[in-house]
């Protein structure tokens, strides 16, 4: 998987490591996974490594968890993902 902000500096200290484990966490590829699992170690040490673990499932969970209560998308997000939403046909899970 091609991370979207690839070659996009963040400012944020290990953000290439850090965006590239995101990245390995929501794709297919085991082994990516692995070689981002191992650079997050290297780079910032076993506990920062849970702590990145924690983080990206947490945000994982909360979107689940405001997609499944039906919390409204926000109107600037729904402007801006309007074209994915329909080529996805998101909108024929919404219920009234």
């Amino acid at each position: 998987m091609v991370a979207a902000s690839q070659g996009v500096e963040s400012g944020v200290p290990h953000g290439a490591v850090l965006t590239a484990f995101v990245d390995a966490c929501l794709g297919p590829d085991a082994a990516a996974l692995a070689h981002a699992r191992n650079a997050v170690i290297a780079g910032l040490g076993d506990a920062a490594f849970v702590d990145v673990c924690a983080t990206v499932a947490s945000f994982n969970a909360v979107v689940k968890i405001a997609d499944a209560t039906g919390i409204p998308l926000e109107e600037a997000k729904e402007a801006r993902t309007r074209d994915i939403r329909a080529a996805l046909g998101i909108e024929a899970f919404h219920a009234p």
